[in-house]
Formats: C-alpha cells, sequence, structure tokens
C-alpha cells in the first residue's frame, strides 16, 4: 500500500524553505527603509540651495579677479603660532590706492560648518590684520576683496607645512589676452 498517505503533513510555516526564500525581500526593503531615513534625515553640506544663483555670479566673479589683475594685486596670509590671528600684506601697482578694510572668506571644502569670514583693518603701509573664529589646519579654500567687492583674489592653502600663502592675482583656467590657461602656479 502507499505509506505517504499515512504521514502527517506539516503546515508551511513549519518548514524552513519558505522563511529563507523569504529573506531576501525582506531585507531589501527594510535596507530600503533605513536608506530613505538616511537620506530624508542628515544634512547634504556639500550641497548648495542656491546653485542657480551661484552660477550667475560666475561672469562678476571672473570681472572681479580681471580687476585684481588690473591693479597688480597680490597678497601674503601668515597665521600666528597660536593660530588666533591672521595678517596679510597687500600690495599692488603703485598707483593703486589700497582699502582701509578687507573681507577674507575661509572655506573648507567639504565642511561647511568651519567656514569663517574674516574683517581684516589695516595696521599701515599695506599690513591688514584680523582674529580668527577658529584655529586654522588642514586645507581650505581662501577669497580676498575688498570692502566694495570691486576686486577679489583667490587660492588654495595647505596650512600644514607652509607658513604663509601668496595669492598673486591670476585667473586660472580661463583664456584672454594675456591669461594663462592651465593651472599651475609661477614657481
Amino acid at each position: 500500500m502507499n505509506t505517504k498517505l499515512n504521514e502527517t503533513v506539516q503546515p508551511w510555516y513549519r518548514s524552513p524553505w519558505p522563511w529563507i526564500l523569504m529573506a531576501g525581500p525582506v531585507i531589501v526593503i527594510v535596507a530600503g527603509v533605513i536608506t530613505t531615513y538616511l537620506a530624508i534625515s542628515s544634512n547634504d553640506g556639500l550641497v548648495d540651495d542656491d546653485y542657480y544663483k551661484q552660477g550667475l555670479a560666475v561672469n562678476q566673479t571672473t570681472a572681479r579677479i580681471r580687476n585684481a589683475i588690473s591693479l597688480g594685486l597680490q597678497a601674503e596670509l601668515m597665521q600666528n603660532a597660536e593660530g588666533t590671528r591672521i595678517r596679510i600684506l597687500l600690495s599692488g601697482k603703485p598707483d593703486t590706492v589700497l582699502p582701509d578694510v578687507l573681507k577674507l572668506h575661509i572655506t573648507h571644502p567639504t565642511r561647511a560648518g568651519f567656514d569663517q569670514n574674516v574683517r581684516l583693518e589695516t595696521d599701515g603701509s599695506g599690513f591688514y590684520s584680523g582674529v580668527l573664529s577658529a584655529r586654522l589646519a588642514g586645507r581650505w579654500h581662501i577669497a580676498l576683496e575688498d570692502e566694495k567687492r570691486e576686486w577679489r583674489l583667490t587660492g588654495e592653502w595647505i596650512i600644514e607645512g607652509t607658513e604663509s600663502l601668496r595669492l598673486p592675482a591670476e585667473l586660472q583656467g580661463v583664456t584672454g589676452p594675456g591669461m594663462r590657461t592651465d593651472t599651475r602656479r609661477n614657481e
């Protein structure tokens, strides 16, 4: 006779195979929920909400850099040993009138929370000084401009190993009369 009819059949939920087959989709759903939560709750500091206006401001910034070139401006930045103050020597062509106040924008490449805006006042004969809100270490993007926003000097400062940063007036990567097209600096 047939012996299989006499065996008791277990319900499906007592067998391991349905649970093993369902585990994959369940894991994917849980991972999707966690990923969605992290995407919504975390702040992406690298994305600016005002990217369109920043794109429109590129031509204005380029014009300010060209104005700094025409004035022959260059600056040397120095941080004191404690990292609490910054001092700048600004120079230009002999007929260039230097402003009484400068704005220094120090931005971290990846962490917007560490950015600083420093007001620099003249000490006389081209020297300016200001107080830093936090010590600078690592890599920073530097932008120096006058209060009227007529000119601008920019550069990158890697603090370790360098005591100062020299900001020459140059327009990198943009072609034009008398402009270099490479990003290497003249040594």
